[in-house]
């Protein structure tokens, strides 16, 4: 598991190309038979890929964070982005097809992720944050959601919102995670852009086609930087910086929230006049 350390917004200002990439974006998440993961500082959220083979796989964290099984105080979140898979938690199977995702609350011991076909694996995307309460493990199938639709043409933001881990679904402690998929023609997210001081956020883009590029917009209002990012990457956006993003096509993204509260449309929206 890879570290990374939190950064007060006045050291990007003075971070290169390199340093920009190395301090937030995670370029390789997945890979045939291993569990790729990052843990945080901003929140101690930990976010990355499993992607099981030939075997299963689990993830075996303890001594890491001073526990004796890795959700002894966490809660998780799973959605699966490859093909059909399944998760065992404490025996119980829950299977996953494409785009299936899965609350597991605090307390669960043992977790096992497996592919149904060793050649077209599962991907499955899993982010933990600290929990101090036990609420009940929930499988949330992509055909359960009734998705929110944002958007229009003329701005190239027409987009389907699945919120997964969120109230309208079940409950969790401070844990929220949705996909958000862009219709062809819309380059888009979340323009006018926000921050939410209250909370931090992982963004994950996929679903694109290999010469695709997403260009990830974050920073202060008044001091924007960029990433450029491949199919696949994540990127850590502290709760003071922006986060909105444009690219070469339409696109998917997971959107992974903590800090301190639940509520979605908690933000603080930045006039166009104000970006720099």
């Amino acid at each position: 598991m890879e570290t990374r350390y939190a950064n007060h917004p006045e050291e990007i200002k003075r971070y290169n190309t390199d340093e920009l990439r190395s301090h937030f974006l995670v370029e390789k998440l997945f890979e045939p038979g291993k569990v790729l993961l990052t843990y945080t500082h901003h929140d101690r959220m930990i976010f990355g890929g499993v992607t099981p083979a030939e075997n299963e796989l689990t993830i075996k964290l303890d001594k890491e964070l001073g526990v004796e099984y890795f959700l002894e105080r966490r809660e998780l979140g799973i959605i699966n982005i490859g093909a059909a898979g399944t998760v065992i938690l404490d025996g119980e199977e829950y299977n996953m097809v494409n785009h299936d995702g899965l609350y597991v609350g605090r307390g669960t011991k043992e977790i096992l992720f497996r592919s149904e076909n060793q050649n077209n694996p599962a991907k499955f995307y899993v982010v933990s944050t600290p929990a101090h309460h036990t609420y009940p493990t929930v499988k949330i199938g992509i055909d359960q959601i009734k998705p929110l639709e944002l958007g229009e043409p003329k701005t190239l933001n027409e987009r389907k919102i699945n919120q997964y881990i969120h109230p309208n679904n079940c409950q969790s402690c401070q844990l929220q995670m949705g996909l958000t998929q862009l219709q062809p023609g819309s380059v888009w997210n979340t323009m006018p852009c926000h921050t939410h001081e209250r909370r931090m956020e992982v963004y994950l883009y996929f679903d694109m086609e290999p010469e695709t590029r997403v260009f990830h917009f974050m920073g202060e209002p008044n001091e924007t930087r960029h990433l450029v990012m491949k199919n696949e990457q994540a990127t850590i956006s502290p709760s003071w910086s922006i986060h909105t993003g444009t690219a070469t096509s339409n696109y998917t993204f997971i959107w992974a929230m903590c800090g301190e509260n639940i509520t979605y449309d908690d933000m603080d929206f930045v006039e166009m006049d104000q970006l720099r």
